[in-house]
């Protein structure tokens, strides 16, 4: 097998792309998305993004729908370019790939996956596997002279949902992964709408808005109390914040007023008071179940003899983890809800947007990274059962299935038999009396 690995991170908003070759290179990340701009009449793969000059109305074909791939052709093209020249420059049937999926992926389309890896890219070999699944190989987890953890959560705030994932000697706990149906793309259309409600008009502005999102908002630590500063005074209190929309006729990108910022009479400020931390809020605050309650329900899930280790290992990955305070809210509120005997300690990392790549880096350069694929003859052998033997999945494999169905033949079995040896019960028959016999009939 050709020592050429190729990791992606395929996320549903960006994707990070990579070379496994023993180098620390930052990842490549892209837009996984089929980008067309109005204001140039331009079309955008993924890649190409950068060359845009005009972020108004910009329309996005998204690969990913409710955090599944289900547009198979745009996410062609995203790769295409991702494989071309232009990008990592490789010819794909020399390679292998380690490729992430969504979480409790469905079994139809991994099968697509399955497809397109060894069909249409024709890939030597490949790893498909959920992201939670790559951290314990990476470093947020790992301490100077300890070993490393065997039980951990991961808690993946991305574009789509939050998950919690728990982890136990590098394996996740399916029937403890709970999803919060909060992501990048929910928060980024609540400030869409609760800015066009109150200022301007920007339904159709997905990329500067999800600027602002990123520029300006942060997790509150006492949400009453910073929405009570905003009502008492609107206009100038400490949270109070002016953004400053692009300008389109001069390419001059949008950004936060500073200070000594001179603002001509053209420009538009956008002013960010309490949406700054209402929107975020929603991760902590969706229909009285937020991120704090579900972390605690799935940790009591797990065997409470390793719940207080769970407690003690809980990692942050995922772009919206980046939102300032959002470390410190989630801990006062976690100590609050774990038990009293039990340590709360949340790990962070340089980049939670990239741990999940560094992490298949160290996975896909490690020696027996090798045992963990499928190849290409394999497929060809057996088709998509050769990635439901090879692959960890949240399903139970076709083995574990029959012993559940075998132990209930068994019991049935055993049943039978027992009914077999029961002795026949007498039963009671009516006959009449015969002369000379010694039977009187009974009287009614």
């Amino acid at each position: 097998m050709n020592d050429t690995v190729i990791v992606l991170d395929n996320g549903a908003s960006t994707i990070k792309a990579g070379l496994a070759n023993g180098q620390e290179e930052p990842p490549r990340i892209i837009p996984n998305a089929v980008i067309q701009s109005k204001g140039d009449k331009m079309t955008y793969f993924g890649h190409e993004f950068p060359r845009c000059k005009d972020y108004s109305s910009l329309h996005y074909r998204l690969p990913f729908e409710k955090g599944y791939l289900v547009d198979w052709d745009a996410q062609k093209a995203v790769w295409d370019g991702i494989f071309s020249s232009e990008v990592l420059a490789i010819n794909t049937t020399e390679s292998s790939l380690l490729i992430t999926e969504p979480y409790f992926n469905l079994p139809n389309l991994q099968e697509v996956y399955d497809q397109f890896v060894f069909e249409e890219y024709e890939f030597q070999a490949y790893h498909r596997c959920a992201p939670a699944s790559l951290i314990p190989y990476g470093t947020i987890f790992s301490q100077p002279g300890l070993p490393s953890a065997e039980c951990v959560i991961v808690v993946d705030s991305g574009f789509s949902y939050t998950h919690v994932v728990p982890l136990l000697n590098g394996k996740i706990m399916w029937n403890a992964v709970k999803r919060l149906d909060v992501g990048g793309k929910l928060l980024t259309n609540q400030l869409k709408e609760l800015v066009s409600f109150r200022q301007w008009n920007m339904m159709d502005e997905t990329y500067i808005m999800n600027d602002v999102k990123e520029s300006c908002c942060y997790v509150s630590q006492s949400f009453k109390s910073d929405l009570e500063i905003c009502r008492l005074n609107s206009k100038n209190n400490p949270i109070v914040q002016e953004y400053v929309l692009p300008d389109l006729s001069s390419n001059r990108k949008g950004r936060i007023r500073q200070p000594d910022d001179i603002v001509a009479e053209t420009d538009q400020i956008l002013v960010m008071n309490n949406e700054r931390f209402a929107v975020p809020e929603l991760i902590f605050r969706l229909d009285q179940s937020g991120l704090s309650a579900t972390i605690a329900l799935s940790i009591s899930l797990l065997p409470k003899d390793l719940q207080g280790m769970f407690w003690a290992n809980i990692g942050l990955i995922g772009g919206n983890t980046k939102f300032p305070g959002f470390r410190s809210r989630l801990m006062s509120e976690l100590q609050s809800l774990a038990p009293t005997d039990c340590d709360v300690v949340i790990y962070g990392c340089d980049d939670p947007i990239t741990e999940a790549y560094r992490a298949a880096v160290a996975f896909a350069s490690m020696p027996g990274f090798t045992n963990h694929v499928v190849t290409r003859a394999e497929y060809a052998e057996s088709g998509s059962n050769a990635s439901r033997k090879k692959f960890h999945d949240w399903k139970p494999r076709e083995s574990e299935k029959e012993k559940p169905k075998e132990a209930a033949k068994a019991k049935g079995k055993q049943r039978e038999d027992d009914r077999s040896q029961v002795p026949n019960k007498p039963t009671r028959t009516r006959s009449r009396a015969t002369p000379g016999s010694t039977t009187t009939a009974r009287r009614r």
